[in-house]
């Protein structure tokens, strides 16, 4: 076929979804454009390992262009897709107006802080390579001014870590989903292990972590038989769990429960996310989380040629239970409509998706883990190297699986956390560091001046 007369797709987002599909697509006889605002494709699930300085961003993300090097029919922008037309077909981008004969969108989900906005600078999420570094910043950064707090420390024995205004360092992760659960886990171990012997004047061990649900347990997806092991696996790790309650404020080093007033130095937000504002541009229903109510082939009411698919995309199963926004998911969507492309090409006809489930994995802590399988369940030590295979699995490049194995198997014998960097800023929002005490004067110096009274103080 024609270089030129080649149908043309373009592909909005390069997550599992995005570019599992151009991956597919771009076997077919079609010229394809991948859109994405960054260079590269993040391996989500270990996001939190970057987050707490297990792992760098290299180690999990990968260039998209090196990721497509080998299919000459394929193009890469770096561009923000900003509204579509689709009754020209055409991707509206900040910088030009892109063509189409199919389109698919995938450009997932962020936080959802649900109408609070406001908590977003003091409660980050995590969801990119950006979110990741900050919470890395944040966490070490807590340890870093707690030191310098009590700089005299005590005669043999270290002292607990104090956070702002001298209350006990404490650590908030808000959601008790996988993505806190994994951020409470791995943060409690952080402080009781790899940071247990280089600190002079404080005690790391004596941290708190505390994860708050509103719901009545953690990990709701998961069976209640695995979802009360996972909070008995966090309790062992020294998170303290608290289900049922809601947080109603969030201000400069403290979390709000109800009444509550909780002060810590770090707070993480892992409670909600939402789909990305490109579903709302495409005109089409969507639901209260933003998804689009997409058709059984992936495709969305009124326009056959355009699909819509991963975290962006709601869509029940055949028991009508919605489908959840994880990678699995994602992937086998990505692989569905390139199906769907090639039998459009051949004039074939159209099959509804079916989503066959492997199983969940989140895991908790060293050695600690919950994973379902149909009704096969595991939890502990070896639903942890289940989920440890798993997602090495998945790791795109042979180098990325060799750093990662090797750096996990140095972490687990040695407990080190290998990329303890802190970048940016030194501050901590709600972080006050105490006053020096002033100096005694010395004899014979001269008075210091003081500043007038005004009238009548």
């Amino acid at each position: 076929m024609n270089y030129k007369l080649r149908p043309r797709v373009v592909v909005v987002g390069a997550g599992f979804a995005g570019l599992t599909a151009a991956r597919r697509i771009a076997r077919l006889p079609v010229q394809v454009t991948v859109v994405d605002r960054k260079n590269h494709h993040t391996f989500q699930p270990l996001l939190y390992q970057v987050a707490t300085a297990g792992l760098s961003p290299g180690d999990i993300a990968a260039p998209i262009r090196w990721i497509l090097r080998a299919h000459s029919n394929v193009e890469v922008l770096l561009e923000e897709v900003v509204d579509f037309k689709l009754e020209q077909k055409k991707v509206i981008t900040k910088e030009q107006a892109l063509d189409y004969d199919f389109l698919v969108v995938a450009s997932g989900a962020t936080h959802a802080y649900f109408g609070h906005e406001e908590w977003e600078p003091l409660a980050p999420g995590l969801k990119t390579i950006e979110d990741a570094l900050e919470i890395r910043r944040r966490v070490l950064l807590a340890f870093e001014l707690a030191e310098r707090r009590n700089p005299e420390g005590q005669k043999n024995e270290r002292q607990a870590a104090d956070g702002p205004s001298g209350s006990p360092l404490q650590f908030v992760v808000i959601g008790g989903g996988p993505t806190g659960v994994e951020l409470a886990g791995t943060l409690a171990e952080i402080a009781r292990h790899a940071m247990n012997h280089e600190f002079r004047n404080i005690d790391p061990k004596q941290t708190r972590v505390l994860l708050i649900e509103g719901g009545p347990r953690v990990l709701a997806a998961y069976s209640e038989e695995l979802s009360r092991k996972a909070e008995a696996q966090l309790r062992h790790l020294g998170v303290e769990v608290r289900t049922s309650h809601v947080v109603t404020r969030i201000e400069p080093g403290a979390v709000w429960v109800g009444d509550e007033r909780i002060p810590a130095p770090v707070v993480l937000w892992a409670a909600g996310v939402a789909a990305s504002p490109l579903g709302r541009k495409l005109g089409v229903p969507v639901d209260r989380a933003g998804r689009v109510l997409v058709q059984p082939d992936l495709s969305i009411p009124g326009h056959a040629e355009v699909f819509v698919i991963g975290d962006l995309a709601a869509l029940n199963d055949e028991n009508g239970k919605m489908l959840p926004g994880v990678a699995p998911v994602a992937i086998q969507q990505g692989d569905w409509v390139a199906d769907t492309i090639a039998r459009d090409l051949e004039n074939q006809p159209r099959r509804n998706f079916r989503y066959h489930d492997q199983g969940s994995l989140a895991t908790i802590g060293r050695a600690a883990a919950v994973a379902q399988f149909g009704k096969f369940e595991l939890s502990g030590y070896f639903a942890w190297l289940a989920w440890l295979f798993v997602h090495i699995f998945f790791l795109i490049g042979f180098r990325n699986r060799l750093l990662v194995m090797i750096q996990w198997a140095a972490s687990y014998l040695t407990y080190e956390r290998g990329a303890r960097l802190i970048t940016g800023s030194n501050e901590l929002p709600g972080w006050t560091q105490p006053q020096p005490e002033p100096q005694l004067q010395e004899a014979g110096a001269a008075e210091p001046a003081v500043p007038a009274r005004p009238p009548h103080a």
